[in-house]
């Protein structure tokens, strides 16, 4: 039966997206937002209290309602404290459902979705789940079994229960506008005697391997190929004086931030990523068509993001370095080799978009608005790339 007032009007009846807690959760939920609100949609974000700490862009201007959530994991204390948060949650959750009557409901997993999630599919609100990982997130597995329809971002998801294939559809992994533009941004080649423009990002806040490594790598290069490098590097803040000092002998044009406001723009402005593998990541890399030495976390939740990079890897798109083996000198050998034959990166960014699924966002919401009972959306015109954001300066570019 419907929740509240069975005569409020469908237009005026929301979708809630529920998602928190990192940036690979919260920018699908975002890229989704986009399309939805340019359809007509009114959307609502029900997350934790760490959105706000990674709150931008479209989520960042609509209306949330926080929740509490934890994690069941650690030692016996932890575990029954998660599972009290997730409870209390839970509570939390059902009573905004119950005032806001949504249409349907989208969790994009992590334990902060959880508790909406779950009250959603015990109202008998239509709910749909969205797992951007190769494998099944936790969270997702305990309630792929409840919700009317899994979403997934690989062609094959592991930890997926057989009696759940059905309700499956492959959406590809939501990014954002800003990101999606970037595939009209030709790649441009570095040229045997031209600059090769380096990101290295690790996550929203840097990695500190990355400041060790990377400095050391670029040391060990010949000085005439060490000439033609320059690096947009992402530090922890502890991590940023230490990595410029690091750089400072080494004469390279570097630009060193614990976080990059206009990252889409350096994004395209790139010849090779460093980085991590988490979901957000290789589905900018394949949505931009950016070929990436990918390091995956090794404490990541049963070893996703190895098995992401794999698949960016299988198709050519990059190159994975486990985390044993990112050292200065296996780094430096593949960047001479880069240098000096830099077809190598041409070849791999166009492959990089064979894993893309660019109209993934209007994908989804087709599912979402179905399962709604809305049907399908129109498709979402492109947003332009400002031409500017194909070269990179010196300096740090404007914001894309």
């Amino acid at each position: 039966m419907a929740l509240g007032d069975t005569n409020l009007q469908d237009r005026q009846r929301p979708v809630v997206l529920a998602a928190g807690g990192t940036g690979g959760h919260i920018f699908p939920a975002e890229a989704l937002a986009e399309i939805l609100i340019a359809q007509g949609q009114k959307v609502i974000l029900v997350t934790d209290s760490r959105f706000g700490n990674i709150a931008t862009g479209t989520l960042s201007k609509i209306e949330k309602r926080t929740i509490r959530a934890g994690t069941i994991g650690g030692s016996l204390f932890h575990k029954a404290m998660g599972a009290a948060c997730l409870l209390i949650g839970i509570i939390q959750a059902r009573k905004i459902l119950r005032q806001l009557n949504p249409k349907v409901v989208v969790g994009f997993g992590g334990y902060p979705s959880f508790p909406t999630v779950f009250g959603a599919a015990n109202l008998g609100v239509p709910t749909v789940i969205h797992e951007q990982n190769s494998v099944l997130g936790r969270a997702n597995r305990l309630l792929a079994g409840r919700v009317k329809s899994i979403a997934t971002s690989f062609p094959v998801t592991q930890m997926l229960a057989d009696k759940d294939k059905t309700k499956t559809v492959m959406t590809g992994n939501p990014v954002r506008l800003s990101v999606r533009a970037l595939r009209n941004v030709p790649y441009a080649s570095v040229g045997t005697d031209g600059k090769m423009n380096i990101l290295v990002t690790g996550g929203s806040l840097g990695a500190s391997v990355f400041s060790e490594v990377v400095p050391q790598a670029i040391a060990l290069l010949p000085a005439n190929l060490r000439s033609r490098v320059r690096i947009d590097q992402q530090c922890r803040e502890a991590d940023i004086e230490a990595t410029k000092a690091a750089y400072e002998t080494l004469g390279v044009s570097v630009d060193i931030a614990s976080f990059f406001v206009d990252l889409p723009a350096r994004l395209a402005a790139c010849h090779l990523v460093i980085a991590r593998s988490g979901a957000s990541t290789i589905s900018e890399l394949s949505a931009a068509g950016r070929p990436a030495i990918l390091v995956p976390l090794p404490t990541a939740m049963d070893n996703h993001q190895y098995f992401n990079a794999n698949a960016f890897e299988d198709v050519g798109g990059g190159w994975v370095m486990t985390q044993d083996g990112f050292t200065a000198a296996s780094l430096a050998a593949r960047l001479e080799a880069f240098l000096t034959a830099p077809a190598t990166l041409g070849k791999a960014a166009e492959n990089a978009k064979r894993l893309g699924s660019p109209d993934a966002a209007e994908k989804l919401a087709s599912l979402v608005l179905t399962m709604a009972g809305n049907g399908q959306v129109m498709p979402h015109e492109s947003h332009a790339i400002p031409s500017t954001v194909t070269r990179h300066p010196s300096s740090a570019m404007e914001a894309a």
